[in-house]
């Protein structure tokens, strides 16, 4: 950082959880160039190994991030990775050229990541090695100390005094060459990632939280890997249009070719067919071809080969037996939709909406989102299998058995133990 930014980030460092002192009346100041300036992309062993060997004798946290091509190719890969460690300097690093990167996780795998909204970018990291053991999630983080806006851009801008541009968010990170502006961009990623850290590390031990977002970070490093989504066609867009069994069966059949062919020409499975037209489909029940055509979705610049692919799909599932039909809707594993606990259990919904508004008044004394203090998942499951004897022990113990970390079982507990006590009233 220069003498000009380190100044502009000491004085215009918040404090007050995302508002600015009245004393600090300076515009923010655009960071347009990396500090070092746009390293070269690594993309053989030969670079691989000197980037390795440098991270590994650098200081202190790596800030890291990955870009990825959502809504260009198939599936969450990383396309660019970028890191940057004290002594180290920043390096961007092609995944697609240098496939296996674990020999880089290893060498820092030691170390404090800063990272920022950790839990969309691990992922595909851990798809090519690269896992942590511990780390700083500068969003978590925000959010725990209760800034408003919690993007990369608005907390760099509100905690440090910089604006980033953010214009290449979105683009097809699969290009390849990547051109300049992009690269530099992403170098600007993790530019200030550590200095960030920085200060929202002082914020929450200003706060009184910062124990509390260490078991966050911890409970994130730790966190086994996502199970494959049971059914994934459920959520296609529009689903809730679909009543019958039957056209459950078209949407299924035409989400799973869809996927096959989009995994085949790594491509986004929206730019092969849309969820529209898949409902629709699925709605008309086309006899040929030919209706088929005439749906929207399904018509235009489409080929004959194309849309026989999707009539046969549409086809199979009309001549599936009954028995072979999906289900109308998922198995439930846990409690009913909070709309129907006042006829299932009256007791039960007394105590829901007494446990919400006791979570909403504690959130907002602890000036932080609600969902980040407790899940509403957990709140639901104690509301409606409460311990047999509600006490802070039995809550606690049942708080735990849910996943909630140390902090929030002891700040959570006792307006839960109130909640559990609320008795439905007399109709």
């Amino acid at each position: 950082m220069t003498d000009a930014q380190e100044t502009a980030a000491d004085s215009s460092l918040r404090t007050t959880g995302g508002a600015p002192p009245d004393d600090v009346e300076s515009a923010p100041i655009p960071l347009l160039e990396p500090r070092d300036g746009i390293p070269p992309v690594i993309a053989d062993d030969a670079s691989l190994a000197e980037v390795i060997a440098a991270f590994a004798a650098g200081s202190g946290p790596v800030a890291v991030d990955a870009e990825r091509a959502s809504g260009y190719r198939y599936g969450q890969r990383a396309y660019l990775v970028q890191l940057r460690r004290e002594g180290a300097g920043t390096a961007l690093i092609d995944p697609v050229a240098c496939p296996d990167l674990s020999g880089l996780g290893e060498a820092i795998s030691g170390v404090e990541w800063v990272l920022h909204a950790a839990t969309q970018d691990l992922p595909c990291l851990r798809e090519i090695g690269m896992v942590p053991t511990r780390l700083f999630d500068t969003e978590l983080a925000g959010r725990l100390a209760g800034f408003p806006r919690v993007g990369l851009g608005a907390m760099v801008e509100s905690v440090l005094g910089f604006v980033l541009e953010k214009g290449h968010s979105a683009v097809d990170w699969s290009t390849r060459p990547l051109p300049e502006p992009w690269l530099r961009y992403a170098a600007l990623d993790v530019e200030l990632l550590v200095d960030l850290r920085d200060a929202l590390e002082k914020e929450l031990d200003r706060q009184g939280k910062l124990e509390w977002a260490r078991q966050e970070f911890d409970a994130i490093a730790q966190a086994e890997p996502a199970p494959p989504r049971k059914d994934p066609w459920r959520r296609t867009s529009g689903m809730h249009k679909v009543r019958r069994r039957r056209q459950m069966a078209v949407v299924r059949e035409l989400w799973e070719t869809r996927d096959r062919v989009a995994q085949r020409r790594d491509i986004s499975p929206g730019k092969v067919l849309g969820d529209a037209a898949i409902v629709e489909a699925a709605l008309s029940l086309p006899a040929n071809v030919h209706a088929l055509a005439a749906l929207n979705g399904f018509g235009h610049r489409m080929g004959r080969r194309q849309l026989e692919q999707w009539q046969a799909a549409v086809d199979r599932a009309k001549a599936l037996p009954e028995a072979e039909l999906p289900q109308p809707g998922q198995p439930v594993t846990g409690p009913p939709p909070p709309r129907a606990w006042a006829d299932k259990d009256p007791a039960a919904a007394a105590r829901l909406s007494a446990a919400r508004a006791a979570v909403s008044v504690l959130a907002e004394q602890l000036n932080m989102p609600q969902e980040n203090l407790i899940t509403p998942d957990t709140v639901r499951r104690v509301c409606w299998e409460p311990p047999q004897q509600v006490d802070a022990d039995s809550v606690g113990a049942a708080l735990v058995g849910y996943g909630a970390r140390p902090w929030q079982v002891e700040q959570v507990t006792p307006v839960l133990v109130a909640a559990l006590s609320v008795k439905a009233a007399k109709s």
